[in-house]
C-alpha cells in the first residue's frame, strides 16, 4: 500500500528530497535538515489550520440549535439529518472542514517515509545522521522513546484543541494519537524526527490559536456575571416600593372622598332646621 502511494506522490517525494538535500548542503546535519523541512511544510499548511479552528468555533456556536433539532426529531432520524444539513447550509458551516488539515498531513507523512527510504539507498551518510541514541535515521528507535515522545506531544496538542469539544469527540481525539503512534512505532527514526517536529509545531500552534487567536472565546465580563444577582436583588426592592406606593394611594384616597361627601350632608341638615 505504501509503495503504491509512493508512486502516486513521486513528484512530491522528489521535491521534498531536493529541499532536504539543499539544507544538508548548507552544512546542517541530516536530523536538523529534516527539522527545517518540517517547519516549512507546516508553515505552508498553517492557513488551513486557522480555517479549521474557525470552523470548529462555528460548530460550537451551533450546538444549542443542534441540540434543539435532536430533541425535536428524536424519533425521526431522517428528518433530524435533513434539519442538520439545512442548519449547516443556512449558517454556511462545513462539518467536514475540520478534517482537511489532517487529510493533507497524511500524504506528507507518506512522502517523508519514501524520502527517508530513498535516501537510505542513495545517500550513504544519511544512515548515520541521527542524534543521541538514534544515530541511524533509517532504523527504528530501539528504546521506543521517540514514539512515546511523539504521542505525548500530540495528546497535549489535542487537549488544547478539544477544550470546547463534546465528550465523545474529545475522547476520540485523545485515543487517535495513541493508536496511530502504536501503528508506526517501528518506522525509521528519521520519520519520527519529522513527526515529533510536526507535533511540536501543532502544540505551539494550538496554544497560540486557542489562547491568543481566533479559537479564543471572549472572556466573561464582570457585569455579565453580576447581572443575575443584581436582578434578583432588585426584584424584591421593586416589589416593596410598588406595595408602599399602592398603600399610600389607598390611604390618601378615602379621606378625600369623605370630605367631599360630608360637605353637602351638613348643608342639608341646616336647611331642614330652618
Amino acid at each position: 500500500m505504501l509503495d503504491f502511494l509512493g508512486t502516486i506522490f513521486r513528484p512530491l517525494t522528489d521535491l521534498m528530497g531536493n529541499v532536504l538535500q539543499a539544507f544538508h548542503s548548507l552544512g546542517a546535519p541530516w536530523w536538523l535538515s529534516i527539522l527545517f523541512l518540517t517547519l516549512i511544510v507546516r508553515g505552508l499548511l498553517f492557513p488551513l489550520t486557522v480555517k479549521q479552528v474557525k470552523n470548529m468555533r462555528n460548530m460550537q456556536e451551533l450546538k444549542p440549535d443542534m441540540d434543539e433539532i435532536r430533541t425535536r426529531y428524536k424519533d425521526d432520524r431522517q428528518k433530524q439529518q435533513q434539519a442538520m444539513m439545512d442548519l449547516y447550509k443556512e449558517r454556511n458551516v462545513n462539518p467536514m472542514a475540520g478534517f482537511l488539515p489532517i487529510l493533507i498531513q497524511m500524504p506528507v507523512f507518506i512522502v517523508m517515509y519514501h524520502v527517508i527510504r530513498n535516501f537510505e539507498e542513495t545517500v550513504q551518510s544519511f544512515s548515520s545522521g541521527g542524534l543521541f541514541w538514534f544515530q541511524n535515521l533509517t532504523q527504528h528507535d530501539p528504546y521506543f522513546i521517540l514514539p512515546i515522545l511523539s504521542a505525548s506531544i500530540l495528546v497535549g496538542a489535542q487537549e488544547i484543541a478539544s477544550k470546547n469539544v463534546s465528550g465523545s469527540q474529545k475522547n476520540l481525539m485523545r485515543v487517535m494519537p495513541i493508536m496511530f503512534t502504536a501503528f508506526i512505532a517501528k518506522f525509521p527514526a528519521g520519520l519520527f524526527v519529522y513527526w515529533i517536529t510536526s507535533n511540536s509545531f501543532t502544540l505551539v500552534q494550538n496554544y497560540l490559536i486557542y489562547h491568543r487567536g481566533p479559537g479564543k472565546h471572549p472572556p466573561i465580563t464582570q457585569t455579565s456575571q453580576a447581572s443575575p444577582e443584581a436582578t434578583t436583588a432588585t426584584e424584591p426592592a421593586s416589589r416593596t416600593t410598588e406595595k408602599t406606593t399602592v398603600g399610600a394611594k389607598t390611604q390618601t384616597k378615602p379621606p378625600a372622598q369623605k370630605t367631599s361627601k360630608s360637605g353637602p350632608s351638613r348643608r342639608r341638615k341646616k336647611k331642614k332646621k330652618r
